[in-house]
């Protein structure tokens, strides 16, 4: 009742602070004291209530006493099987002031409302990149680290994030959840829809402050930015030579570890990287997407289209020759 009234009987007699219940106040004056009461031995851990000595016991022994009657989930205290049963029931009790979003959590509300403020107070020590979350600056930290301790099962290829295996799984499964109806085309990520949507739309929602260039994916613009700002967080560990993108760096890697993963099925051919692969295959098809406007003559590789270009603009009448040039 002391909830709704507002009645606050227990009083700190040393700061004047009200409390709605005495063990509230008992609580607030150890905190004020340094008196801890409750000692956990495993770990030496030292508490003000005997309740959080109970909860804290159950990490150790991984007691999980709350379980979800909808899913068969388990938590180690009431509260987190409070938060996760509003995922069920659809309720959201937490409001974005900003924007009206409502969240299942306070803690998502917090981490929402970030978006709003710019605040990034998670800081890697090691480039004072900042970010909003403080699992996005984990993930980012094994950049710096090189670990991956989110390993695939299947070709023991390791991650960063759990996220990123579970996508890698895809690969696997050949699982494609999200399709776009305008064309029939499927993807393994739905945030990989969502770019494709923009390919036929044209929107490029993320520009650069720097250029103006705009980009469909926000993760394209960071890529970019590190072209203005130099970074380069990609380190070889070789000779470490360094590069802005990951791609880059696994493409690199491969020349010192001689794998060449793309395979020509026609005659067994492999490439370090992908484009060399379709390059290779248009000898096969007999592909030639390349062609000149001066001559009509056209070619499997823009290297040679760039080259009979040159030449006649060089030498106009050297039409003729240009083949020979180029066999």
């Amino acid at each position: 009742m002391r909830i709704h009234t507002g009645e606050k009987l227990c009083k700190c007699k040393e700061c004047g602070k009200t409390f709605h219940a005495k063990s509230d106040l008992i609580h607030h004056q150890r905190i004020d004291n340094g008196k801890k009461h409750d000692q956990f031995t495993e770990c030496g851990k030292v508490l003000y209530r005997r309740s959080y000595l109970t909860q804290h016991q159950r990490i150790h022994t991984g007691e999980k006493s709350y379980q979800c009657e909808e899913c068969g989930k388990a938590f180690t205290q009431r509260s987190y099987l409070t938060q996760h049963e509003r995922i069920h029931n659809g309720e959201k009790t937490y409001q974005c002031k900003q924007c009206g979003k409502s969240f299942c959590q306070r803690s998502q509300l917090t981490k929402h409302q970030r978006n709003h403020t710019g605040e990034k107070p998670f800081k890697c020590t090691t480039c004072n990149k900042a970010f909003n979350e403080k699992l996005y600056l984990i993930c980012h930290q094994r950049i710096h680290t090189g670990e991956k301790p989110y390993q695939c099962k299947e070709r023991g290829k390791g991650f960063i994030a759990k996220s990123n295996l579970i996508f890698h799984h895809r690969i696997h499964t050949g699982e494609k959840s999200y399709k776009y109806t305008a064309c029939n085309k499927s993807f393994h990520e739905k945030s990989d829809l969502s770019h494709h949507w923009r390919i036929h739309t044209g929107e490029k929602p993320y520009q650069c402050t720097e250029c103006g260039k705009a980009f469909i994916a926000k993760s394209h613009l960071f890529r970019h930015q590190r072209i203005h700002i130099g970074e380069k967080p990609y380190k070889c560990t070789t000779h470490n030579k360094a590069f802005n993108e990951k791609s880059d760096l696994s493409q690199h890697q491969r020349i010192h570890t001689g794998e060449k993963p793309y395979k020509c099925k026609e005659c067994g051919k492999a490439f370090i990287v992908k484009s060399n692969l379709i390059r290779h295959q248009r000898i096969h098809t007999g592909e030639k997407p390349y062609k000149c406007t001066a001559c009509n003559k056209a070619f499997n590789k823009k290297s040679h289209l760039s080259t009979t270009e040159f030449i006649l603009e060089r030498n106009p009448t050297n039409v003729k020759n240009v083949a020979k040039l180029l066999l």
